[in-house]
């Protein structure tokens, strides 16, 4: 699915308007009428609602919604919140709709003085959509919103929060609501896919209003949200008669004194993730750990008893795939041996964990290693990899500056994953819980994408297809465990082709 820019957004409407053909009240009402659906979903008809409905296009889908509502036996309070000078033309259609069923439900909210106690139950924000540019000064609003955000409520927002910001990020200070569950139409925002944005948006979903397909198609953007139909276009089948060797040579080095568990996790998510053969170079210490551990797994083990200390070039060209870091350690000789991997490699390689860190010290390897390498960091190893930023916003566009000058696809880790690509692209995850939030996580998503690198997908198939599947994994899980309890070894045992 594509993240469009607010004005691509518009402009698909327009297109829509004029080429489905269908008049923009009609949309209006479209839209609507799946936000009642997820309503009564959500909440029965005893449920006490309340609507702030602005005097724009939002505010007209928040008037819509009310109609529908009593329709369904609903009843429902409607504030229109008198915040411009006019109202926009759809908006004044919805408010004549409700007023000739239900006049006694209307009340007009000019000043602060005029706000409603607020109440228990359910708050439809419906007050300013996505067309924001400026931050909310006007006191009656900031009254507003404040009162919202302070009630028990469960605040439902339309579209998008009133106040936030889809496109830059949100000064602290602003004055926005905070929402429970967002219903945003066609399109998630970009926005939504940071960590400072949960705090205004909460839980968000995403509905098709069946805007025209073609303009859709049109639209350049290079920011996308990976569903499952996306991944299922990818997943090559397996054939009857062929063998391990068919599914490749998987080259895992891991693992030091203490934290073998790193080298057990990403070497059985290499395997389950399909790879044929999986092979790990550990130090000497781990090799009891690791045949024990991992039955299917062949070993190599390094001439240091507690490290990672040589990496044979005659092992480098024989794999399919390598990939490097998961209880790595950074030791001296280790940095050496990382740079003995980087000279002899011609292929892509996944950095993982220490090996990001070892990178980190020495930052002039990273104009000699090969194209498309895959980097997996969390955000604080990708802050010591490229440099600090001030929020996600910045960040992203570092993230994908770094992609670009050094040909590598950054797997940036938590919440919608972000997967940037040397061409620019980025491309948001849409699977994985809270309970993924676990040491080993990471570890068994350098084995996943490792394992799909080595059945011969691209790097930049394997590492979108290889966080879907990860997070993927972490849901499945989720159905037997709490998101407390889930630990890595849970998401390889739930790994599961789609």
């Amino acid at each position: 699915m594509k993240i469009p820019s607010i004005a691509q957004i518009r402009e698909a409407d327009a297109f829509t308007i004029k080429n489905e053909p269908i008049a923009s009240i009609d949309l209006m009402e479209r839209a609507a009428s799946l936000c009642v659906k997820k309503i009564m979903h959500l909440f029965d008809n005893q449920t006490s609602i309340m609507l702030f409905c602005g005097m724009g296009n939002n505010g007209g889908d928040g008037l819509a919604i009310a109609r529908m509502l009593w329709q369904n036996n609903y009843i429902c309070e409607v504030y229109v919140v008198k915040h411009a000078k006019k109202y926009s033309d759809d908006c004044q259609i919805n408010l004549k709709r409700l007023r000739e069923f239900h006049p006694e439900c209307i009340h007009e909210i000019n000043q602060e003085a005029e706000i409603p106690s607020l109440h228990t139950g359910l708050i439809v924000d419906a007050v300013l959509g996505s067309g924001l540019n400026k931050a909310v000064t006007d006191s009656f609003l900031c009254t507003l919103f404040k009162q919202i955000n302070q009630s028990s409520a469960f605040v439902f927002s339309i579209d998008i929060p009133s106040g936030f910001f889809a496109e830059t990020s949100m000064d602290t200070t602003a004055s926005c609501v905070k929402s429970d569950f967002v219903f945003t139409f066609q399109f998630p925002k970009l926005a939504y896919m940071f960590p400072e944005s949960y705090h205004y948006v909460g839980e968000w979903e995403v509905s098709d209003i069946g805007l025209h397909p073609d303009f859709i198609k049109k639209i350049e953007t290079p920011y996308y949200y990976t569903e499952e139909t996306d991944i299922q276009s990818l997943i090559k089948p397996r054939l009857k008669f062929s063998h391990k060797g068919n599914y490749g040579h998987a080259f895992i080095i891991a693992g030091s004194k203490g934290m073998m568990g790193a080298a057990v996790l990403a070497a059985k998510a290499c395997l389950r993730s399909g790879a044929g053969i999986v092979e790990l170079h550990i130090p000497e210490s781990g090799y009891q750990i690791m045949q024990s551990c991992v039955n299917e797994a062949l070993c190599s083990c390094d001439s240091h008893m507690d490290m990672i200390t040589e990496i044979k070039p005659d092992k480098i060209l024989k794999a399919n795939a390598i990939a490097v870091g998961p209880g790595l350690g950074t030791q001296p000789d280790t940095v050496k041996a990382l740079n003995t991997l980087i000279k002899h490699s011609h292929q892509s390689l996944v950095f993982d964990a220490d090996a990001i860190n070892i990178i980190a010290d020495n930052k002039t390897w990273l104009e000699f290693l090969p194209a498309y390498c895959i980097f997996t960091p969390h955000p604080k190893e990708f802050e010591r990899l490229a440099g600090k930023t001030q929020n996600s916003f910045q960040r992203l566009n570092l993230q994908r500056e770094f992609s670009n000058k050094y040909q590598c696809i950054i797997v940036l880790k938590g919440a919608h994953t972000s997967v940037s690509m040397p061409n620019g692209k980025v491309f948001f995850n849409s699977t994985g819980n809270p309970g993924m939030a676990c040491g080993g996580s990471g570890d068994v998503l350098t084995g996943i994408i490792t394992g799909l690198l080595a059945q011969g997908y691209h790097p930049t198939e394997a590492a979108v297809i290889g966080v879907y599947l990860h997070g993927k994994a972490g849901d499945k899980a989720l159905e037997t465990h709490s998101s407390a309890s889930l630990i890595a070894s849970d998401i390889i045992e739930a790994l599961c082709c789609i």
